[in-house]
């Protein structure tokens, strides 16, 4: 039995909300780095062959999730890669993590573009013992 998707949508306008759920902040904004490229392709789909690596410092857990978004957006579009794995770690202010992916092929269906991750509606919170990432992405 396949497990429920931990990241979801909501509507706003001509771009889209991104929410990323986990049991801690991590969790969640790996989620919604799921959530993120899955508008862009089906993520199940693309194979964990190359790696790229992020690294930033971000005392504010809401303006890391634009950066962690940002940066791996900036990333995959430099390399050409559609992206599909996430991992990342919080040590105080320093945020480290990676996204695994590979080139773009013909059979990877191309969905909507993902400009980048905005300030609008923007929230880290913790709700219940369960963390919630939620931003618009620019599409």
């Amino acid at each position: 039995m396949r497990a429920a998707p931990a990241f979801e949508y909501f509507d706003h306008d001509a771009d889209v909300g991104v929410i990323g759920r986990g049991d801690d902040v991590t969790d969640a904004f790996v989620a919604a780095a799921q959530a993120t490229f899955a508008l862009t392709c089906d993520i199940a789909s693309v194979a964990p062959r190359e790696r790229i690596d992020i690294v930033f410092d971000e005392a504010d857990p809401e303006f890391a999730l634009v950066t962690w978004l940002n940066l791996l957006l900036a990333c995959a579009n430099e390399r050409g890669l559609a992206l599909g794995r996430f991992e990342l770690r919080r040590d105080g202010d320093r945020w480290a993590g990676a996204g695994w992916g590979e080139c773009w092929r013909d059979d990877i269906e191309r969905r909507t573009q993902v400009k980048g991750a905005t300030l609008t509606m923007l929230e880290v919170t913790e709700r219940s013992g369960r963390w919630e990432a939620r931003c618009v992405v620019d599409v």
